[in-house]
């Protein structure tokens, strides 16, 4: 199937997906991500309830789209859905996904679930250590790229530089990723700083604009489809965006993986692979970070470990449930990069967002006085014209 299949994936890391794309296709899987369409809540709401949140109903409107469209032959496509566990209804989507193709007479579909605790297995499809090497990789890259693409964009002195530098940079990338050139440090090195030094060439003007952190829900906080293109509205108000990268997220999961199964089972059997895994990946994103801020004068996240410790007052550690205490900490970092506009997004309904992300407003208000701070719900059919009202409120002076 690997030759005769092709995996969809709900859009969400724009960035990151052709690196994503180009890890897969190296251990030979020919990975897509499904388009942006429009009607996917009215395809989806034909099979699931309402009471599910926005980002599961514009997935199954996706999957649901991407079959109509004719792309692929059905018989020649599986679909992937990302899975972090935890208690949150997102966490229900694979099942829905399966349970609306049965419905729909497309039971022989594949549906591969992408998790680190080993859920949902689907035969034929496994993550071999290079294929997880290649991954984390990628998604350097693309945090890379998105970082550096939101601290030029705003500024560049001819329009749509930037856009042409995030494409060469992908394209090259992309092909030393397919090939595995990038198992060894100094392979790895050589490509971070080719990535900086396109982005470094970018002519710049010379002003100041807002610096607003964007923190919240996983899939509101990446997606554009599910934040309705919040990148290019704030680019328009004449902000510069500024978005924790996705390593830290992947860290927070196994992290929270390894401190569940601490809790839960009793036993430290799997513990010295939680710590392979962990230690392996906390390296990468150090190796990146001082790469960066040896060769650039371009700013970069908190290491983990860092932003771990930012939480702290603001919320729990053990809070771990959904996005947990890693909204405060990128909502923290944020402040301290010099961002004094913080929106804080995530799905309207959303019990695991509601107690995470607005239950930590008030502590930090008391610990950053001065700076604004906005919640931002999505929903289905919440009015784009509120939405954005809220949104120039937290842009307020």
């Amino acid at each position: 199937m690997k030759k005769t299949h092709t995996i969809f994936l709900p859009q969400m890391l724009e960035y990151h997906s052709p690196f994503l794309q180009a890890a897969f296709a190296g251990s030979g899987y020919r990975l897509a991500v499904m388009s942006e369409a429009k009607g996917l809540k009215e395809q989806a709401l034909r099979y699931i309830s309402s009471d599910f949140c926005y980002p599961t109903i514009l997935i199954v409107g996706q999957v649901l789209q991407t079959l109509q469209s004719g792309q692929v032959p059905a018989d020649r496509i599986a679909f992937m859905e990302p899975q972090a566990g935890g208690a949150c209804r997102a966490g229900n989507i694979y099942r829905t996904i399966r349970h609306t193709l049965d419905r729909c007479g497309y039971g022989g579909i594949p549906v591969l679930s992408l998790n680190f605790m080993g859920l949902e297995r689907q035969p034929g499809f496994r993550i071999t250590p290079r294929l997880l090497f290649a991954a984390v990789m990628a998604v350097c890259c693309g945090d890379l790229c998105m970082s550096l693409f939101h601290q030029t964009k705003p500024y560049e002195r001819e329009t749509g530089a930037a856009d042409r530098v995030l494409e060469t940079v992908q394209t090259r990338v992309c092909a030393y990723i397919r090939a595995h050139a990038c198992i060894r440090k100094t392979e790895r090195r050589k490509i971070w700083r080719y990535i900086l030094e396109c982005f470094a060439g970018i002519p710049l003007k010379c002003e100041r604009r807002k610096k607003v952190g964007v923190a919240g829900e996983i899939y509101i906080k990446y997606s554009s489809l599910g934040n309705h293109n919040l990148e290019r509205f704030l680019d328009r108000q004449g902000c510069q965006c500024s978005i924790g990268g996705f390593i830290n997220y992947a860290i927070y999961v196994m992290d929270s993986a390894r401190a569940d199964y601490m809790m839960q089972s009793g036993r430290h059997m799997l513990r010295p692979v939680f710590d392979y895994v962990l230690r392996g990946m906390k390296s990468l994103q150090k190796d990146l970070y001082r790469t960066v801020t040896r060769y650039s004068g371009f700013e970069t996240d908190a290491p983990f470990d860092e932003l771990r410790a930012k939480a702290e007052g603001l919320i729990g550690e053990s809070c771990i449930t959904g996005d947990g205490w890693l909204v405060a900490a990128e909502a923290a970092d944020a402040i301290e990069k010099g961002c004094r506009h913080i929106l804080i997004v995530h799905p309207f309904g959303c019990l695991v967002s509601h107690v995470c992300e607005r239950g930590i407003v008030k502590n930090l208000r008391s610990r950053y006085p001065g700076i604004a701070i906005q919640t931002i719900e999505y929903d289905y059919d919440s009015s784009d014209t509120l939405r954005e009202s809220r949104i120039l409120l937290g842009l307020g002076e």
